[in-house]
C-alpha cells in the first residue's frame, strides 16, 4: 500500500522563481516548489522521527518543519510532484530499521591460529637484530 502525505501535514506549499540555466522561461515563472511539512503531524514513531532528523539534516527546522525545495523540472505540478515523492521517501527511509547486531566470539582454534601468527611474525622481526658475537 502507498504512503501518502496528509494535506494536514502540509504547513506551506510556496512557489519560487528556479535559479541555474532556463533563459527566459527561469526569469519569467515561479516553477521552483519549497514545501515545508510538520514532522509533528505525520505522527511517526519514535525511532521513525529520529532516524528522520538525522537523514533529513539541514532539511529540518528546529519546529520540526521538513524543507523540500524541487526545481528540477519546468513546471510547478510536475515540481509539486516531485518534492511531495522527495518526502514520502524520506518517510519510508525514516521506517526502516536496521538488523540487530548479533555479537559472535572467535573459537578457541581461532584464537591458537591467532596467537601463533603473532608468534611467528615476532620470530622474525627478533632476528633482524644486532648480530652479536659472544
Amino acid at each position: 500500500m502507498p504512503i501518502e502525505l496528509p494535506e494536514a501535514a502540509i504547513v506551506e506549499e510556496k512557489f519560487l522563481a528556479a535559479s541555474g540555466p532556463g533563459g527566459q522561461n527561469v526569469n519569467k515563472v515561479a516553477t521552483a516548489v519549497q514545501l515545508r511539512v510538520n514532522v509533528f503531524a505525520l505522527g511517526l514513531p519514535p525511532y521513525a522521527y529520529t532516524k528522520l532528523k538525522e537523514l533529513a539534516g539541514s532539511r529540518m527546522t528546529s519546529g520540526g518543519e521538513l524543507v523540500v525545495t524541487a526545481r528540477s523540472f519546468r513546471t510547478q505540478d510536475a515540481n509539486r510532484e516531485d518534492a511531495r515523492a522527495r518526502v514520502l521517501e524520506l518517510i519510508a527511509k525514516a521506517h526502516e530499521r536496521q538488523a540487530r547486531r548479533v555479537k559472535t566470539k572467535p573459537s578457541k582454534a581461532a584464537k591458537a591460529r591467532r596467537v601463533d601468527a603473532k608468534k611467528g611474525r615476532s620470530a622474525i622481526k627478533a632476528g633482524r637484530g644486532k648480530v652479536r658475537i659472544d
